[in-house]
């Protein structure tokens, strides 16, 4: 007990420190990281989302979502606004595994769309769950 009363700004120095490190993983929901393909789906069926594809134009030909729009990451702070006109309407970013569309959503929050949100696991998740490609 004696270490405890003597040490107690270290003790406390280690505890901010280790929930410094907890911060992110507990507030990556709140981020909009963990849409599933099942809730895209809904999403798009029952509230008029907009899908963004943001892989570049390559991949984007080889197989994306039906009636996404391809922005490359690279291009998303400029084009975004005049590819997507309603700001109140859910955005759903995808790229193939989820990285790139997880850096869309902060752009696309820092441009006024609340909405946005990363499909987890990206394409590679929706083609597990057996959904429709198309492929231009």
């Amino acid at each position: 007990m004696k270490f405890f009363l003597d040490n107690w700004t270290l003790i406390a120095v280690a505890f901010a420190a280790g929930a410094m490190l907890v911060w992110p993983a507990v507030t990556r929901g709140a981020q909009g990281g963990t849409l599933s393909p099942s809730a895209a789906v809904m999403l798009m069926n029952r509230e008029k989302a907009v899908v963004v594809d943001v892989c570049e134009a390559d991949e984007f030909a080889a197989g994306h979502v039906v009636d996404a729009r391809n922005i490359p990451l690279g291009q998303l702070e400029e084009r975004l606004a005049s590819e997507v006109k309603h700001r109140d309407n859910p955005l759903i970013l995808v790229c193939a595994t989820g990285a790139r569309s997880g850096r869309a959503v902060a752009i696309a929050k820092k441009l006024g769309y609340e909405k946005a949100q990363s499909m987890a696991g990206g394409l590679g998740a929706w083609k597990s769950a057996n959904l429709p490609l198309e492929k231009s």
